[in-house]
């Protein structure tokens, strides 16, 4: 499966991404590293939070590596 993102809305409930254009038509892509996993949510975090992403957790199959990682920009 590679490394993921799992996505969560303000409450801290896990909002699911699908490719049939539910919950949102969130992305759901698998990446072969840390890496172009980080670099994609660099690029794609603001049409997340607009999407009702709140939070990310980084996933490396079913592990967690970090999260819940705030797509808010800072204060």
């Amino acid at each position: 499966m590679g490394w993921t993102w799992r996505y969560t809305d303000a409450n801290g409930t896990t909002i699911s991404a699908s490719s049939d254009g539910t919950a949102a038509d969130l992305p759901a892509p698998s990446f072969p590293t840390q890496a172009d996993a980080e670099s994609w949510i660099g690029e794609t975090w603001a049409e997340l939070l607009a999407a009702g992403v709140d939070a990310v957790f980084l996933m490396d199959d079913q592990t967690q590596v970090y999260g819940p990682m705030s797509l808010r920009p800072a204060q």
